[in-house]
């Protein structure tokens, strides 16, 4: 899982900052496998991390997962002089407003924000999931360990922070663990639509989703392979992009797929030996990830399988 997240920090370095190589390689070493696993056995913990889990008890459900989450992003500031600002971002989602909502909730994000130096209002996000569910969407009670799905982007994450936190950068990075991805990826909308109201110049978002496989379905095991979904081009194009696009081309041009191409090409620059696959889609057939709401605002999204 570590080799996983490292293209992600790549990618977030070479962007916001044209970083030396020393200091590139630097920034993959310090990455934490032990840390990473750590921070996945603590959420698996919570027992259940289902967005209309208990938001109550220190211990179990959602609510005490994202508190946990923000302490660790607070603990990250303190040790970096107060370097992340750190804060909860909600909207609330009315009972029966899918299928999935079986009760009123508010779903909660955990932010933080690491402002850049030359270009404090252009941001890199990078997401992890925080909720987890059993088979049936509705369960919100029964124990959803979900290690893979998403404790691992989320663990990801946070160890980018306590990472990427050491180092100044020309723009501004974002840290999130986003909620309510299960039930209508409600967290990527209410941070999305959040993102507009105030005006941030978002250059993309990274949206770490199930990092942690290294067994295929084919039994195939293989800790160099990932996937990169990107759409290829914005579902905000208007009519007169859509005709030009028509006689010049690009159709597979689009913001988001430029983004996925970056992600390749600063993996095999700086680490040849893994496997980036691009897949010219916007997701799994059928299947929905925390990039999308942004990609529905028109931001640049990618999500790393």
């Amino acid at each position: 899982m570590k080799n996983y997240l490292l293209p992600l920090l790549l990618m977030v370095t070479s962007v916001s900052l044209a970083q030396s190589s020393k200091d590139i390689y630097d920034i993959i070493d310090a990455v934490s496998a032990d840390r990473i696993r750590a921070d996945v056995t603590t959420l698996v913990g919570f027992g259940t991390r289902h967005t209309l889990s208990d938001t109550t008890s220190n211990t179990r459900g959602i609510g005490a997962a994202r508190r946990w989450i923000k302490s660790e992003f607070e603990s990250i500031s303190d040790s970096c002089e107060d370097c992340l600002d750190v804060f909860y971002q909600k909207g609330f989602v009315p009972k029966g407003d899918n299928q999935r909502i079986v009760k009123d909730v508010m779903v909660v994000n955990v932010v933080a924000v690491q402002k850049g130096t030359r270009y404090p209002n252009r941001y890199i996000i990078m997401s992890g999931d925080i909720d987890s569910r059993v088979s049936d969407p509705t369960n919100f009670t029964d124990d959803s360990p979900g290690a893979n799905d998403n404790a691992s982007g989320m663990a990801g994450t946070i160890e980018a922070a306590r990472v990427l936190s050491k180092y100044k950068f020309e723009n501004s990075i974002i840290y999130v663990g986003l909620s309510g991805e299960e039930q209508g990826l409600y967290g990527g909308k209410f941070l999305a639509e959040y993102a507009k109201e105030q005006g941030w110049d978002v250059m993309g978002i990274l949206n770490n989703d199930m990092i942690g496989n290294i067994r295929g379905v084919d039994g195939v095991v293989s800790n160099r392979d990932f996937r990169i979904f990107s759409e290829p081009v914005p579902p905000t194009e208007t009519d007169r992009q859509r005709a030009a696009r028509r006689f010049y081309g690009g159709e597979v041009d689009g913001i988001s797929r430029q983004l996925a191409r970056y992600v390749h090409k600063t993996t095999k620059t700086y680490m040849p030996e893994m496997n980036p696959m691009m897949i010219y889609r916007l997701d799994r057939f059928g299947r929905g990830g925390h990039h999308r709401p942004f990609n529905d605002q028109g931001f640049a999204g990618v999500r790393i399988m």
